[in-house]
């Protein structure tokens, strides 16, 4: 299956052959409210693969002043409502049967996130899910499982979030390489019950989930916690001294085991951050998912986008042709996130990911209908 890679990306309704009109009962929506942005893709099963139909997103700030009131405020909550509106009318147009709606950090922090939710109800028909944090990591590591190299047994899934960051490792040392990533596409977080392990395959009996946490901070809460430090290098180090003290409990943090196998470790990164860094990093003036997609960094490399981001300075920034105004001022934190996580572990194998949670519950949906069957691993990873 190919998580969204492929000539034909999307495809608008006006695009479709003759005939293709009728075939709108296969498709599928999934819809993630977060921090900054309301995303919706729209999509349809195609074989070992699905086709993006449609594709919106909306820089909504529903976080904006989170970490200080404690409460989502009116204006982010007028922009989410702006782009849901949007999002119901995607949904009636394209007459969508299967979709998951989703509400992330922002909505599980705030006082009055369930609130807002009910009023997204009455005001636009949507029922939106609060889902947890582990459920959210869990489908950033289905969407990235088509990313692994095989030939690495230890596997860090990194989803960098606009109010938290979720960590997933996970050691395949005992699955043979050519089931790792079907593994991890079938992988929960927590532990199964006694009843479940008899029936898991094989392949499932063998992942070991070291570790998983979600970090209460994210491209947005990061910046909102330091902006009155004026600063830009110091903001930057003190975003990073904050991120590190978030993750000392983190299993693979400070288990001396697990840090002797770094050296067969490859990070998965899925966040506008991520594929930020890896547009600049290939001189990008214009974004091209089919480049950034899949790209792999190492640590070096990433230390080398960081210090032009320094260098360039806030206005320099907003100036970046690969960066754009609209990240200016997100990208520092999301980048000190990330280049703690490389000089933790560093690596020459991380690979750019640009896809996540929408992709993660589209292969679920179609998944849980049937539309993968056994077999198709080799095609997952294409």
């Amino acid at each position: 299956m190919n998580l969204g890679s492929g000539p034909k990306l999307v495809r608008h309704k006006n695009e479709w052959k003759k005939g293709e009109e009728k075939n709108k009962k296969s498709l599928y929506a999934a819809l993630d409210l977060g921090t900054n942005s309301c995303r919706m893709l729209i999509a349809r099963p195609t074989g070992p693969r699905f086709e993006i139909v449609d594709a919106f997103s909306k820089s909504v700030r529903l976080g904006l002043d989170l970490e200080r009131t404690g409460e989502l405020s009116q204006a982010g909550i007028t922009r989410a409502l702006q782009a849901l509106h949007v999002c119901s009318k995607k949904l009636k147009k394209f007459e969508v049967k299967r979709s998951r709606l989703v509400a992330t950090e922002a909505c599980r922090r705030s006082k009055n996130g369930k609130k807002f939710l009910g009023k997204v109800k009455r005001d636009t028909g949507l029922t939106l899910e609060l889902i947890r944090p582990e459920e959210e990591a869990r489908l950033a590591v289905i969407s990235c499982a088509p990313l692994l190299d095989p030939k690495y047994s230890q596997a860090l899934i990194v989803d960098i979030g606009g109010g938290s960051t979720e960590l997933v490792w996970i050691d395949l040392a005992e699955v043979p390489e050519q089931l790792r990533i079907a593994a991890m596409l079938e992988l929960k977080l927590g532990q199964y019950e006694k009843s479940e392990v008899n029936r898991l395959p094989n392949k499932l009996k063998k992942v070991k989930i070291v570790d998983w946490i979600s970090v209460p901070l994210g491209v947005a809460t990061l910046l909102e916690k330091y902006s009155d430090v004026e600063n830009d290098s110091a903001r930057f180090a003190l975003m990073s001294c904050d991120f590190e003290q978030q993750i000392e409990n983190f299993l693979p943090y400070f288990s001396e085991e697990i840090i002797n196998k770094k050296k067969d470790l490859q990070i998965i990164g899925t966040s506008g951050t991520v594929t930020t860094l890896g547009a600049v990093h290939l001189g990008l003036r214009r974004y091209d998912r089919l480049k950034v997609d899949g790209l792999k960094l190492g640590a070096a490399d990433i230390d080398a986008v960081v210090r032009k981001f320094l260098e360039l300075g806030p206005e320099g920034r907003k100036k970046e042709p690969g960066i754009g105004r609209d990240r200016a001022e997100l990208i520092m934190s999301g980048s000190a996130i990330m280049q703690t996580l490389l000089r933790i572990w560093p690596t020459k194998s991380m690979r750019v990911a640009d896809r996540g949670l929408r992709e993660g519950i589209l292969y679920s949906l179609m998944s849980a209908d049937n539309h993968f069957g056994k077999g198709n691993e080799k095609n997952i990873a294409q």
